[in-house]
This record gives structure tokens, C-alpha cells and sequence, in this order.
């Protein structure tokens, strides 16, 4: 582990996305170990993509397989696309397939986005509402604190399905709310900031040279993703060399 540059917290670099994914999961393995000593459940926003799909992936072979207590998993979403959860675009599906038909997670305790419906503002509430019984708050109409979050970060420095100019990005009063992205599917629904500010754990995912802009605009913090700076909980960066050397 190192910092690299002025990127809040704290940096590991990895050759390829495979060593980004391994050293995630090693990471997630400790996090999951100590939050389920200490309260006897792990709380964890997973993200979409590409290479949190490759982290899934390691998640659920060996040896992290049989180092996780499955059981003591709770697992909600930072976004997702307005279709259907069985729709190839759909960030649920994709971690269905990639790790959580795969393990033994209670289905109880998996609480998507229910993007689908109609009305994503409606959808939106009610995840906002899960979020709020089932989380701990620091004190009362605080947001909730899940114990890790996964993040990617986009080549126009968004984050979960928190775009550029949106007026998601404003929100400070609710957990989940409709937004719009910049490209096709358009609609979403995501956890806001106070959320993703309000975790114990916050891990940024990111691969390849074409996300060095985006990085940059971190740093300069002109970008959705330099919002995300936990006061009361850790931030990383697992970035391969492509990524780091793109800075």
C-alpha cells in the first residue's frame, strides 16, 4: 500500500486487473472478518462494472470462498440501470452471476434496486427506507453507515450512477434517489453522497489508461467522484499500473 500523487487515502497498485481484484478481496476478506466479530453482520454496497465483476469473481473461488462467513452477509447496491433484473444491463444480474447465486448469502439479507418499475422516484424511496431500517445511524436522521462500499469510477469521473451536472448530486436529505446518467440506459436510481460518506469502509475500483482524466479530476476535485471523502471511515484506491501510470 502506498500513496500515489494526492488521491485521498490510501493507494494500492497492482500490475493487471487481476492483482487489483486479488488485493480487493484480501482487503474485503479483513473488513468482512472484523465487522462481523464486532456486530455480528457485514453491511456492503456492491458496485457495477467490469472489474468489480472480475472482483466478484475471485470473491467467490478459492481460497476467499471458504475464508467469508457467508451467512453474516448483507448486501445492498450503490446503483442501478432502469430494466428489469434479469436484463443484460442489469448491475443485480451481474453480480447474481458473478458471485451471489454462488455463495451462501441468506436471500433475506440481498436488497436491490427495484429499477424496473414505473415510477423510480417511488423505487428510489423505498430503497431509501431499507437503507434506513436496516443500517445503523449515527444518531437519529443521520444517514445509514454500511460497513464497505464498492465503487467504480467512470472515464467522465462519475461514480455509482452520480453523473456529472445531475441534481443527485445536491441531495443530502434522502439515501436513494432517481438520476440521470450520460449515456444509454439513462435512467437509474443510486445512493447518494451522505451515504457513501457515512461508510466505515469506501473502495474505489479502477483499471486502465483511459480512467488517468478522470483520476486527475479527482485530485482537482472538479468530478463527481472527489465527493466521496468519508470523515469517519477509510477510503482506498486498488488501481493497476495502466490506471496509476495515466496520472
Amino acid at each position: 500500500m502506498r500513496q500515489v500523487g494526492r488521491l485521498p487515502g490510501a493507494v494500492t497498485v497492482r500490475d493487471d486487473a487481476a492483482g487489483v481484484a486479488a488485493s480487493a478481496a484480501d482487503w474485503i476478506v479483513e473488513v468482512a472478518g472484523a465487522a462481523i466479530a464486532e456486530g455480528g453482520r457485514f453491511r456492503i454496497a456492491l458496485a457495477g462494472g467490469s472489474t468489480p465483476r472480475t472482483l466478484y469473481q475471485v470473491l467467490a473461488a478459492a481460497p476467499h470462498r471458504e475464508r467469508m462467513d457467508w451467512r453474516s452477509w448483507e448486501v445492498f447496491f450503490g446503483d442501478e440501470r432502469a430494466c428489469p433484473p434479469d436484463d443484460p444491463a442489469s448491475n443485480c444480474r451481474m453480480a447474481r452471476e458473478a458471485l451471489l447465486d454462488l455463495v451462501s448469502i441468506r436471500p433475506e439479507l440481498i436488497h436491490r434496486m427495484e429499477a424496473e418499475r414505473a415510477d423510480l422516484n417511488a423505487a428510489a424511496a423505498k430503497y431509501s427506507s431499507i437503507l434506513a431500517s436496516t443500517c445503523p445511524a449515527a444518531s437519529p436522521g443521520s444517514a445509514p453507515r454500511l460497513d464497505c462500499v464498492l465503487l467504480g469510477l467512470g472515464e467522465n469521473g462519475h461514480t455509482a450512477s452520480l453523473f456529472p451536472g445531475d441534481p443527485a448530486l445536491q441531495v443530502r436529505d434522502r439515501w436513494a434517489v432517481r438520476s440521470r446518467a450520460d449515456y444509454a440506459p439513462f435512467d437509474r436510481i443510486t445512493v447518494t453522497y451522505p451515504v457513501l460518506n457515512a461508510a466505515a469502509h469506501v473502495a474505489f475500483l479502477v483499471t486502465g489508461a483511459a480512467k488517468g482524466e478522470a483520476l486527475r479530476g479527482v485530485v482537482d476535485g472538479r468530478v463527481p467522484a472527489a465527493g466521496v471523502r468519508p470523515p469517519d471511515g477509510e477510503l482506498r484506491w486498488f488501481l493497476d499500473a495502466a490506471a496509476a501510470g495515466s496520472r
